[in-house]
């Protein structure tokens, strides 16, 4: 995110005691805006009613760059809505075309830069996967994400829920009994790639 307000100030050749003293809004108000530690879009209307007064520039001017780019930041879907959209995407593509095409575009890097940990290890994963069942050699660019896992095992809501209602783990025992090893390297207990509509 880009530090808008910082930029009028310095614009201004005002520091952030001075917009404090002459706007009425406390320092730390200011100073957490600044820093990013607040957000200024959720500020009070008062608060950017006067921090805009004092710079004399319209309100909406202090919170559009904010919610633009808050706006182009990629959404984040459900894990298994994601898992469905990966599995439907090999099945379309073919497996090698979906290796090159995932290989090509580094989404898994970019997954995991996120911190989408979840949605990085089950696309390395099904890469790994399909690599193996296809004899192609492993893309070595990913190691270091290889020495990585989730700290719970993430098992097939599905079978989550089956266990829940009837009160065992029976499910979950008999996914961990079938799942692929690619998967279940970075904790995800995965065996239907191929099982998709």
């Amino acid at each position: 995110m880009t530090l808008y307000l910082n930029e009028l100030l310095a614009e201004r050749k005002m520091s952030k005691y001075r917009l404090s003293k002459e706007s009425g809004v406390p320092q730390t108000t200011i100073v957490d805006i600044c820093s990013q530690k607040a957000r200024i879009e959720k500020c009070s209307a008062d608060t950017l009613y006067r921090i805009a007064k004092v710079l004399d520039v319209p309100m909406e001017r202090l919170i559009e760059r904010e919610m633009t780019e808050r706006a182009l930041q990629p959404k984040r879907s459900s894990f298994e809505v994601f898992k469905s959209n990966v599995c439907h995407l090999v099945k379309d593509k073919g497996d090698i075309d979906f290796i090159i095409g995932t290989l090509e575009t580094d989404e898994v890097r970019t997954l995991y830069d996120r911190k989408w940990y979840a949605e990085a290890f089950y696309l390395l994963a099904m890469v790994d996967y399909l690599s193996r069942v296809n004899d192609v050699p492993l893309c070595t660019n990913y190691n270091d994400i290889r020495t990585q896992k989730l700290w719970e095992v993430l098992y097939p809501v599905g079978a989550v829920l089956s266990d829940t209602a009837q009160g065992t783990d029976k499910h979950r025992r008999e996914c961990m009994n079938s799942a692929i090893p690619e998967f279940l390297r970075f904790n995800i207990v995965e065996s239907g790639v191929r099982d998709v509509c």
